[in-house]
């Protein structure tokens, strides 16, 4: 599995290839700045062969893992995507005819192995396990049955909500979903390959080691092939835009009493072939 990740090391914000022996880092030997440059390029496949070869700079642990993209034009969010989600409403409704959507800021997230802040106006911090898609290749109007050739890579996100700020305001979730380091993206990018990566993913999102949300994408009521093409409908997507595709059932605010995040607790989002995105709770 190839795995291209932003991180922190010495001082610098640098990107590079991760193995199972370490990090070989690109940054002043590949001709982008940085990864979003190299997406941007569409030169994911050429930086791997950059990367064949090289020894290992540092070791995972060495480093502090960034969001893969740290600049993305836009980061738009698919809510209540999955039926047994739609049903933890307990409205009544049907499976909507439209996707809701929402718009989510690259300062409300934080990478790998960096901790989720609750903040002090609020303790309902929630978390949400998610398949990211980066774009790759811009489009307006994108069909259904292109919408894959669009697609450049698969993350993972943990699209962490303050519950109580989502009910603010009778049509808009923005200000529960965009707390500074509230959630996280990564641990980095996997090249998208095969329609098998996301037909065939299976999600799972765990707390302190209890399986919270399990399930697999094809269950999904707006696959994300619609996704792109509704999204790229109204708006004109361009490369390095992450669509984040919807969480299960079995997000925290759904239990009774709820099981919302507090400080000291894991959270693991896990897709085989991407990889296992982990973050602690710390109050700010």
């Amino acid at each position: 599995m190839n795995r291209i990740a932003s991180y922190r090391a010495g001082g610098a914000d640098r990107y590079g290839v991760v193995t199972d022996e370490g990090i070989t880092d690109l940054t002043d030997v590949a001709e982008y700045p940085d990864l979003h440059a190299v997406v941007e390029a569409d030169a994911l496949g050429s930086i791997l062969d950059v990367a064949d070869g090289r020894p290992v700079d540092f070791a995972v642990d060495e480093v502090e893992f960034l969001i893969p993209l740290a600049r993305p034009n836009r980061i738009i969010c698919v809510g209540v995507n999955f039926p047994d989600r739609n049903a933890e409403y307990k409205d009544g409704s049907q499976q909507p005819k439209h996707m809701s959507l929402f718009p989510r800021f690259p300062s409300s997230f934080t990478g790998h192995g960096q901790p989720l802040v609750r903040p002090p106006e609020n303790h309902t911090l929630d978390y949400e396990g998610e398949v990211a898609v980066v774009i790759g290749k811009g489009g307006r109007r994108i069909a259904a049955e292109d919408a894959y050739d669009h697609i450049c890579a698969l993350t993972l996100c943990n699209e962490g909500t303050i519950r109580d700020w989502v009910r603010h305001a009778k049509f808009n979730v923005t200000q529960g979903k965009n707390w500074d380091n509230s959630g996280s993206i990564g641990p980095w990018l996997v090249p998208f390959t095969d329609p098998a990566q996301l037909d065939e993913a299976h999600l799972v999102t765990r707390v302190n080691g209890e399986v919270r949300q399990d399930d697999h994408l094809k269950n999904m009521m707006f696959p994300v092939r619609e996704e792109i093409a509704y999204i790229s409908t109204f708006t004109t997507l361009q490369p390095g835009d992450i669509i984040i595709t919807g969480t299960p059932t079995g997000a925290g605010a759904r239990f009774d009493p709820p099981k919302y995040l507090v400080p000291g607790d894991v959270v693991e989002v896990e897709v085989e072939g991407i990889g296992t995105l982990r973050n602690t709770v710390v109050d700010e």
